[in-house]
């Protein structure tokens, strides 16, 4: 199955003109007000929907202070779990996965597959502006890397030989992930 990616530019927003400085601006020397943060669209389970929010941008020093060591190793480093240690591996209840460093919703238990891998499988993310791709060529492969869309956080690996509907198979870290159940 061809496989179709959805890249979003993330550009950063300029404000021009106005009189006040906008919460998350800083003042320019021309005395406009430039955005420091950027903001994305994702789908939100709460919501029940789209929302617009900030990527989280924080220091290696910030992540380590709120990651556990391999979390910080897996997400910051890309690291990757043992097979069949991860929390989530063989986990049948229903709820949805999220990002363990920014909290952004990535996987719904509904499109959750037993891919005998040893790694949580899913056939798609809850929405593609959720999870974004980047090309993997390290240990001698080609591999697509799968990050999270808020935080640039690994996530995993995606690959093409996954079940129906859309033939893949994102394999990805527990440590990468929480799950909240329904």
């Amino acid at each position: 199955m061809k496989r179709t990616v959805l890249l979003i530019p993330l550009i950063g927003l300029m404000i021009s003109g106005c009189n006040s400085t906008p919460a998350g601006a800083s003042r320019t020397s021309s005395g406009t007000a430039a955005a420091t943060a950027q903001e994305i669209k994702v789908y939100s389970v709460k919501a029940k929907g789209y929302v617009m929010t900030n990527k989280v941008i924080k220091s290696d020093e910030e992540w380590k202070k709120q990651l556990s060591p391999e979390e910080y190793k897996i997400t910051r480093k890309q690291g990757t779990e043992a097979a069949f240690t991860g929390a989530t591996w063989n986990n049948h209840e229903k709820g949805i996965y999220s990002c363990v460093c920014c909290g952004n919703d990535l996987f719904s238990s509904e499109h959750k597959y037993d891919s005998g891998t040893g790694w949580p499988s899913f056939w798609k993310p809850i929405a593609a502006e959720n999870v974004r791709e980047r090309p993997d060529n390290s240990l001698f492969t080609k591999r697509t890397e799968v990050l999270c869309s808020r935080c640039d956080a690994h996530l995993g690996h995606v690959f093409n030989d996954g079940p129906k509907p859309t033939g893949l198979r994102y394999c990805m870290n527990s440590a990468a992930m929480k799950f909240s159940k329904e």
